[in-house]
């Protein structure tokens, strides 16, 4: 494992902000607001602070100001953050960012994490935390090879904590991050002693009497899925078919990543922020585009799609019955998700479902928006195990 510190060259930066300036842009329906994409005049006017007001510089310090490392595992390179606690019992945490989020999305949950205490809390919830970018993020970077769908991913983490001293742990992921936790959870029960996930798909079966049973809660809950396949899900469906096609645009174009990220930004999180940036530090949301153009992983990050397609399909027509959970599982509901968990749903499928919060505001990007209560969630169920 080798101590890894971010130092982008100059060059890179002096290449963006030419790119920035030269950018070509498209025509827009005029009123069209949100309803057919990112706005043409938001857009420039993120741009031009991008190019003249955001400071990559300061960015970079602050995410050095974590331990960082990379190692090899399976054949791939692996970067991550390792931050311990000073509290010697700390319990060891692997949290799992999503698409298209990276380790960014948890700077401002670490110190609570890892040291309570210096925070306001009781140092016996502390964790001892692992970040690693999923292979093809930032700066793991591309895989070498094909095959590198959540499975794969999901031995790489705990080969990770092994390596790390770390034989009992708990798993945490939003995104498709939560789909990595579970997959860690149900291949290595031995090592995990539970799983926190802030995002939970759940289908109906097609049984009517399921159906019938469904509150007016529920009911929205199953409009906001539909919703999703019908409105929001285009990017997953260009991502699970031709990511190589897709990324032609995006690493050639910082504009285009961009506008690819900063949609999901608008469209996931919490609707009383009416842009992105009220609901997210402007700048910590171009420091995680940052880490995709920087490191032109636009097409890589895509392929974790193509690979886990089949498993996506199965998710949402629930064609298959992976293996049960056997370890405890809490759950996150934050209520403007893009998915939003049926607790009915989910129990039926879960059958190791030990704790469940709902909350009255936030997002898909929960850390982000409602850092206090992520940390609160996590500490709460944490204090539930026994390692």
């Amino acid at each position: 494992m080798i101590p890894f510190r971010i130092d982008i060259p100059e060059s890179a930066l002096d290449d963006l902000r030419e790119r920035l300036a030269g950018t070509r842009w498209p025509a827009e329906i005029p009123g069209s607001g949100w309803s057919r994409g990112v706005p043409l005049d938001y857009l420039k006017d993120l741009a031009a602070y991008w190019k003249d007001g955001y400071d990559w510089r300061a960015a970079e310090a602050r995410l050095n100001t974590f331990p960082q490392f990379t190692t090899e595992i399976d054949g791939t390179r692996v970067h991550f953050l390792h931050v311990r606690s000073p509290e010697p019992d700390a319990k060891p945490l692997i949290i799992t960012h999503g698409w298209p989020g990276s380790f960014v999305e948890f700077l401002d949950v670490i110190g609570p994490l890892t040291d309570p205490r210096a925070h306001g809390g009781d140092p016996a919830d502390a964790f001892h935390v692992v970040i690693p970018s999923i292979p093809g993020f930032g700066f793991s970077g591309p895989v070498p090879e094909a095959g590198w769908g959540v499975h794969r991913i999901a031995d790489a983490w705990d080969t990770l904590m092994t390596e790390l001293g770390y034989e009992r742990y708990v798993a945490q992921g939003g995104d498709v991050g939560a789909v990595i936790a579970v997959e860690l959870a149900r291949t290595h029960p031995d090592h995990v002693a539970g799983v926190h996930v802030n995002m939970m798909i759940t289908v109906p079966s097609g049984d009517p009497a399921e159906m019938a049973s469904l509150t007016e809660q529920d009911g929205a809950r199953l409009a906001r899925l539909a919703q999703y396949d019908a409105e929001f899900s285009g990017y997953m469906k260009i991502q699970t078919t031709r990511p190589q096609t897709l990324a032609y645009g995006l690493t050639d174009s910082p504009v285009g990543q961009l506008a690819w990220i900063i949609e999901k930004f608008k469209d996931w999180t919490d609707p009383s922020t009416p842009l992105p940036e009220d609901a997210v530090d402007r700048d910590l949301l171009l420091t995680n585009v940052m880490l995709y153009w920087l490191t032109g992983t636009a097409g890589s990050s895509a392929n974790l799609y193509f690979e886990g397609a089949e498993l996506i399909k199965m998710i949402f027509t629930r064609s298959g019955n992976p293996p049960a959970l056997t370890v405890p599982l809490g759950v996150a509901i934050f209520p403007h998700d893009i998915f939003v968990g049926i607790r009915k749903f989910a129990e039926r499928d879960n059958a190791t479902i030990t704790h469940w919060t709902e909350f009255e505001s936030g997002g898909h990007f929960a850390s982000l928006e409602r850092p206090a209560q992520f940390v609160g969630d996590v500490r709460t169920f944490g204090r539930s195990l026994k390692l």
